[in-house]
């Protein structure tokens, strides 16, 4: 067994597949297409299907709405500070965040710990809203440096 598939329930072996509401589902495709430079692979009436570094995510039309209030879905990229530079010069508005533990500069926070597996120290970190208030995350693990 890998570390992939952990378990023993019926879920073991599945795929993660995250689907984001859409109160206007064109509104989202122009905010995903022209803002975060992302178009979808595939649509379907009421769906749209994107990919990024080989994981998929869908945009539904629905007309309930999140709360925006945790984070829905992250990414992680390999240098944060270029990804949240470029995406404010696209007009994104990150969240500034002080509470116990966690604080943004410049958009950005440094999260203590992260899991063994991962072979990090931690994580830096930023949280941003969509056009449809779906709060998406931006990651990039710090790595463990050699004691010296």
């Amino acid at each position: 067994m890998n570390a992939d598939s952990r378990g023993r329930g019926p879920l073991a072996g599945a795929r993660v597949a995250t689907r984001l509401p859409a109160g206007d589902l064109e509104r989202a495709r122009r905010f995903y297409s022209g803002t975060l430079g992302l178009d979808p692979v595939d649509e379907r009436p009421g769906g749209l299907l994107y990919r990024c570094g080989g994981s998929d995510f869908v945009l539904f039309q629905s007309t309930g709405s999140s709360p925006g209030t945790f984070t829905q879905m992250a990414m992680e990229v390999d240098d944060i500070e270029s990804v949240v530079a470029e995406l404010k010069r696209r007009g994104v508005v990150f969240e500034d965040v002080d509470v116990p533990g966690l604080r943004t500069r410049d958009g950005i926070a440094e999260v203590e710990g992260n899991y063994p597996s991962k072979g990090a120290r931690g994580e830096r970190g930023a949280w941003f809203h969509d056009s449809e208030g779906n709060l998406l995350g931006i990651g990039e693990p710090i790595p463990v440096t050699p004691a010296s």
